[in-house]
């Protein structure tokens, strides 16, 4: 099997979001440029190719975010966060926003793939909300 094959189900998720780019295989891995008109599609598209377990060595991926144009950006973007073996989301709230009981802002803004605060998985890509908050 190909890496195009192994991988379609990224690539039509690309193609689902109109992805302005390419997925071409060469020198054994699967290169994946574009770009999509929001974060959102971005990180769905990482979530399609992060199914396969060997996604890190077959996968040299290069997405980038440029809204449409007449719509605005978010004033602050949100970012993204992997997560790692041993992650928890108090963790990650304390690096991120500076306090470990912020860890619901995060579990809030990732409603749309979690169901529980206490249940994340390595590989899940967490949108992390702005901090909104004076640090004294």
């Amino acid at each position: 099997m190909n890496l195009r094959d192994k991988y379609n189900n990224a690539i039509q998720t690309a193609k689902n979001f109109r992805m302005d780019g390419s997925a071409q295989e060469r020198d054994g891995k699967l290169h994946f440029t574009g770009t999509v008109t929001s974060e959102a599609e971005k990180n769905a598209i990482w979530d399609a190719l992060k199914t396969v377990p060997e996604w890190r060595n077959e996968v040299v991926a290069d997405i980038k975010v440029v809204p449409k144009p007449g719509v605005s950006a978010p004033v602050s973007s949100m970012k993204t966060y992997t997560v790692k073996s041993g992650d928890t989301l108090s963790a990650i709230a304390r690096e991120y926003l500076g306090d470990a009981k912020d860890y619901m802002r995060i579990f809030e803004a990732n409603r749309d793939q979690l169901s529980d605060p206490d249940k994340i998985k390595p590989g899940q890509v967490l949108k992390i909300p702005a901090m909104d908050r004076q640090l004294g």
